[in-house]
């Protein structure tokens, strides 16, 4: 079974509220189907990744931001 948070059933849930109840449980296992498919094709981070990403990313930027005054600060020392 897929976890319950994953793309695919978070898609099936978001339909099955959408198509009245008959419809709905006569279509879930084709739908449960064809979502986890196209979901498995796609390149797609989880949410706890994506904020690990977030902060190395953040990280980055800072030690950027001062990598660049430091080599401004250079700069300026080497014109004097």
């Amino acid at each position: 079974m897929e976890n319950k948070n994953s793309p695919s059933e978070s898609f099936i849930r978001f339909f099955e509220a959408a198509l009245p109840a008959g419809l709905a449980a006569a279509v879930r296992d084709n739908l449960r189907a064809a979502a986890s498919s196209a979901f498995d094709k796609m390149d797609l981070v989880s949410n706890e990744e994506f904020e690990v990403q977030k902060r190395v990313l953040l990280r980055t930027r800072e030690k950027l931001e001062q990598l660049e005054l430091q080599v401004a600060e250079l700069e300026k020392k080497m014109r004097q």
